[in-house]
């Protein structure tokens, strides 16, 4: 009966996750206005999600010694994926416009989503185990985390290069890699401390995506006001997510 539980709240948080991103794309006119401040609000629930929330839940499962250094490991990670994608589009295909065409974040944002995905269907899993009202809890907060996050990750799909139809598509895959989190749970959940280590990765991976790929692209705007406007939306994206950990979920 908990496998059933968990299956059908995987499955909940995946849909509910995408309703706000569909909704979205349906109104062209509504996205092209907001697309300019969702990159900023993505960086900042992006940090906010790993400062706020999985660095936290790290410190919890396993010790700060290990933590940190795979923390790191996660950071380094993201780092040579970067920069492999570098040298496979700018170098390796220099006249595949297509390839080009998308900034290198696009892809590492789609890695560190499905990697979130993954432990949010992990972390649903174990908690129906141990019982049911605390695996409803746990379902929750992830829907309250999922909703803001998923519209942002579009939006950086979107301002990336991604067609509309190619973004929603990849953040589909990218939600149903919370199914592998759900197996994964059943079959390592054994395994001391593998899902501290999993979250410090992520954790990592989100640091770099968004201190080193989004920021950046704020930055590149030169007017004072829509600079302003930027800057705030990026606080809204960080306060977003660490109010919604004061939730009592």
């Amino acid at each position: 009966m908990s496998l059933l539980h968990a299956v059908l709240a995987v499955g909940l948080v995946s849909v509910l996750s995408l309703a706000g991103v569909v909704a979205l794309s349906l109104r062209e006119r509504l996205l092209d206005r907001v697309l300019f401040f969702l990159v900023s609000f993505s960086a900042g629930a992006i940090l906010g999600t790993a400062y706020f929330d999985l660095l936290p839940e790290a410190l919890e499962l396993v010790e700060a010694s290990i933590v940190f250094p795979y923390l790191a490991l996660g950071f380094v990670s993201f780092f040579f994926l970067e920069r492999s994608i570098y040298w496979y589009h700018g170098h390796g295909h220099p006249h595949d416009k297509a390839a080009g065409s998308v900034k290198r974040y696009v892809y590492l944002n789609l890695i560190g989503d499905g990697i979130h995905n993954l432990i949010d269907g992990m972390v649903i899993t174990t908690t129906f185990l141990l019982s049911v009202p605390l695996g409803v809890a746990a379902t929750i907060a992830v829907i309250f985390h999922e909703l803001p996050q998923e519209i942002g990750d579009f939006g950086i799909l979107i301002f990336g290069g991604f067609s509309r139809r190619r973004a929603l598509f990849f953040n589909f895959l990218s939600a149903l890699t919370a199914f592998g989190g759900l197996i994964l749970a059943f079959v390592l959940i054994e395994i001391e401390g593998f899902t501290g280590l999993l979250v410090s990765l992520s954790a990592g991976g989100f640091i770099y995506l968004g201190a080193s790929e989004l920021l950046p692209e704020i930055k590149k705007e030169k007017v004072f006001n829509r600079s302003f406007l930027q800057y705030v939306t990026f606080v809204l994206g960080l306060l977003m997510i660490w109010s919604l950990d004061l939730l009592p979920l």
